[in-house]
Order: structure tokens, then C-alpha cells, then sequence
């Protein structure tokens, strides 16, 4: 089974991520931090901080991401934390072999991407995690709702919810700090029942309500 391969030889695996690195590397280079494209905050930092010390609560070791304008106070966190292995990766696909193997190797992991890349997984998903009852715990953004300010996102708004419901995956949303805590509750969901689950963040709670 290929998500079994991609873990089993990790360190293969992390070397072949090794271009993606290099890409967000050179995306970060060139395009500086300006208005609310990447503006950080102590609220929007704080919350990463919190972010983090949940996933680690809950012994989340490996964590692949993908860059979203919403999350990325998040990804910088968790890249500098010597708690976690980050993995940047270039496809989504690859982030659901890279967790799906995590798994394998009882390696805690955790998949962090934006709702546009959440939905071009739900095969992979469905034909891994729910064929072989392998838990994944995926991160997304919940774009296209009341405060997201890009238009572009209304396809997420309207058929986001609407596709989880219909592959009957759990989902958490988190609007606010003190909701926080939930992320350790529904991580632990997945490892009890053996099947994904996704938390869905709002831009409230990432980049603050204007």
C-alpha cells in the first residue's frame, strides 16, 4: 500500500518533501508581509502558540502542511517548535500518505491545510482512511463564511460543509480561543473510532474579527 511505503520509509519520504520545503521557502522570500495578506498579531500569534500546545498535548509529533493565508502564524509556530516534524508538502494528497503512514509507525500526526485544498482529498481519503479504518486528523480552514473577505472563496462557503456531510465525516468548528481545547478532544475522536475527523477553523479565531 503506497501510504504505508511513504511512512515506513520516513526518512525517504522527508527527503523527497525536501523541493517543497525549498518552494515555501522561495514563496515566503518573495512575497513580504504587507496588510492583512500575512499581517501577524499578538492575538494571531498567541493563538498559533495555543494551537501547537494542544497538538502536543495529545502527543502529535508529525505535522504536514500546506500554506493558507489564514494559517500560516500556525505553520511558522509549528515549524519553529522542536516538538513536531514538519513536513511542508506540495500536494494534499501527500499529506494524507504522510499521516496515514504516521499511523503505521505510531507516530502522532496531524494534516494542516486550507479549505480549497481540503477538497481536492476527498478520495484519497475515502479510499485509504475509510477503506482501511486508518485514523487521520486533519486542520482546514473554513473559508467562504460570514467574515472571509475573498469572494474567490464562495465555492467553499457553499459545498465545504455540505461534502463532509455527505462522505458522514465529523467535523469541529472553532470559532473562538476558548474552543481551543477541543483540538486534543477530537484527536483522541479519531484514534478511538478509527476514522478521520476535521476541525475547521474560522478567520475569527486566526486573524481576529474586522
Amino acid at each position: 500500500m503506497h501510504f504505508a511505503v511513504a511512512i515506513v520509509g520516513r526518512n525517504t519520504e522527508l527527503h523527497s518533501q525536501a523541493r517543497s520545503l525549498r518552494c515555501v521557502r522561495v514563496w515566503h522570500d518573495c512575497h513580504p508581509r504587507k496588510g492583512d495578506y500575512l499581517k501577524v498579531s499578538a492575538k494571531s500569534t498567541t493563538t498559533a502558540a495555543r494551537i501547537a500546545d494542544q497538538l502536543a498535548s495529545c502527543g502529535v509529533r508529525l505535522v504536514a502542511s500546506l500554506p493558507d493565508n489564514w494559517v500560516m502564524d500556525v505553520i511558522e509556530t509549528i515549524d519553529r517548535d522542536d516538538r513536531f516534524v514538519h513536513v511542508p508538502v506540495n500536494r494534499e494528497e501527500s499529506a494524507i500518505g504522510l499521516c496515514s503512514g504516521a499511523y503505521m509507525g505510531a507516530m502522532g500526526s496531524a494534516a494542516l491545510m486550507g479549505a480549497s485544498g481540503f477538497m481536492t482529498v476527498i478520495y484519497a481519503v475515502t479510499k485509504i482512511n475509510y477503506t482501511y479504518e486508518i485514523p487521520l486528523f486533519l486542520m482546514a480552514t473554513l473559508r467562504g463564511q460570514s467574515g472571509d473577505h475573498h469572494k474567490h472563496h464562495i465555492s467553499n462557503g457553499l459545498y465545504l460543509l455540505p461534502v463532509l456531510n455527505a462522505i458522514n465525516m465529523p467535523y469541529q468548528i472553532i470559532d473562538k480561543p476558548e474552543e481551543i481545547n477541543l483540538i486534543s478532544r477530537c484527536y483522541r475522536h479519531t484514534r478511538t473510532y478509527a476514522r478521520p475527523m476535521t476541525v475547521l477553523f474560522t478567520r475569527d479565531l486566526l486573524r481576529g474579527a474586522h
